[in-house]
């Protein structure tokens, strides 16, 4: 049988390791477990968690890192198809909303393969990069790389990662957006936040981020365009969130779903109206 591993599931501001968790981390080292971790603390730094592996002959996993090296960007057009969630903050469903876009497209009879550009979603999916974790020159590069040249008809779901607008961690979005090169992109929003998370800044709308990611994203496909809107309502009541659904939606002109509440197909139908597939 395999070795069983303690999975540290957790993605804070960061990526840092309390002090208070390795006792934890060496307890399940020494209950014979495996760690994995996506923290930007790798786990073999600390040497408590070091020594207790190398005691039981333990691996330890930092899921964050990747031993590739990547190329820089070039921005030169690759055959195949490319969607992109965005969004107007971190944590507002970009991740969830790629996972559900390509179980229906793919339900659906469309050529889709979701792209991990985080550790969780690496977690998830077995594959991918994340993205925060490369040198700056080269996150465009890693993004040409987790999403390359493909068959007309492929379509590559592909994570995003932070907002454009988020004083933080816009670098990795912008970098990430000109690398994966999108024919399409979804917008993602939670709308009961005022602030980005974890600063002060106020969340922008909607519009603003349809407006940003086309005017960036043409650099690298001219042809970007936004096919809807993905909002997390978790905060809402099921009346509430399906009139914020709707009135969004209309705002917009652009279909607006829930993808927990009511599932992406009106996403799918868009993107199949779009592109004629």
């Amino acid at each position: 049988k395999g070795a069983k591993t303690m999975v540290v599931g957790v993605a804070n501001a960061g990526g840092v390791l309390p002090d208070h968790w390795i006792s934890e981390i060496v307890a399940a080292l020494d209950a014979g477990l495996d760690v994995a971790t996506g923290l930007h603390k790798r786990l073999g730094s600390i040497p408590e968690i070091a020594a207790a592996a190398a005691r039981h002959g333990r691996k330890l996993h930092d899921v964050r890192f990747s031993d590739i090296s990547f190329a820089t960007g070039k921005g030169t057009k690759r055959p195949g198809r490319r969607l992109l969630t965005v969004g107007t903050d971190c944590s507002v469903g970009k991740k969830y909303t790629a996972l559900a876009m390509e179980r229906e497209m793919r339900r659906l009879g469309l050529n889709a393969e979701f792209r991990a550009t985080g550790q969780t979603g690496v977690l998830i999916s077995g594959r991918g990069i994340a993205i925060d974790a490369v040198v700056a020159d080269f996150i465009a590069g890693a993004a040409e790389w987790i999403s390359p040249d493909n068959e007309p008809d492929h379509w590559d779901v592909i994570e995003g990662q932070g907002s454009l607008f988020h004083p933080s961690f816009s670098g990795v979005t912008l970098g990430l957006l000109h690398g994966a090169q999108p024919d399409a992109f979804i917008v993602c929003h939670e709308p009961t936040r005022r602030t980005m998370r974890g600063v002060q800044h106020r969340l922008p709308s909607i519009a603003q981020v349809i407006e940003r990611t086309v005017l960036e994203g043409q650099l690298t496909n001219p042809a970007i365009t936004c096919i809807g809107i993905a909002i997390n309502t978790e905060h809402l009541s099921e009346p509430e969130a399906l009139a914020c659904l709707a009135e969004t939606g209309k705002a917009h002109n652009l279909p607006c779903v829930d993808p927990i509440r009511t599932g992406v197909t009106p996403l799918v139908e868009e993107l199949r109206h779009r592109f004629g597939v």
